[in-house]
This record gives structure tokens, sequence and C-alpha cells, in this order.
């Protein structure tokens, strides 16, 4: 069994972000929130890192737009039609847990 060569991994790799985005899409019962507080990254994250990604290869792109590509429609929409109110406790894990940049 042969390691893929550069250009196939990064076909691997986008398909897997693609995959996962897809994924993410589907799972709108999944809430940002207790993705942060298992995982350490939610949509929000993975539409900054996108971002990122973009603006170092020179793509002028807004942070909308990049929520827009890992949402599949504007964020404002998505988070009117599935995101819920957090629990206290949610609320205070995320505090405990979040990312100390």
């Amino acid at each position: 069994m042969s390691l893929p060569d550069e250009k196939q991994q990064m076909e691997l790799e986008a398909a897997a972000f693609r995959r996962l985005v897809s994924h993410l899409r589907n799972r709108t019962d999944v809430q940002n929130i207790d993705m942060m507080n298992l995982a350490g990254f939610c949509r929000n994250c993975l539409s900054n890192w996108y971002l990122d990604a973009a603006r170092e290869a020179g793509v002028d792109m807004t942070k909308d737009q990049s929520r827009e590509i890992v949402y599949g429609m504007p964020y404002e929409e998505w988070k009117a039609k599935h995101q819920v109110e957090a629990t206290d406790a949610k609320k205070a894990a995320f505090e405990e847990n979040r990312p100390k940049e």
C-alpha cells in the first residue's frame, strides 16, 4: 500500500472537507455549542479556517461568505431555522473549556 502523492493528498483532503461540510449541513440538530464543548471546534471555527485559507491564497472573501459555504445558507438564516438557546449548563461548560487564545 502506498501513500498518496501531494496532489492526491490535496484531493483527498478536499473530499474529506466536502463530506464534513455536507454532514454538518445535514445534522442541524447538533448545535455549535455542543460541538465546541465536545470537540473544541464548531461550524464557525471551520468557516473561519476556510476564510483564513482563502485569504492566504489571495482570495477576497468575507466572513459572511465563508460561513455561507459551511452552513449552506446565510448564517443568520441558519440561526433562525436551527439554533436553539443553550442551557446554562452548556454555557458554563463552554466558558470553562473555551480555547484560551
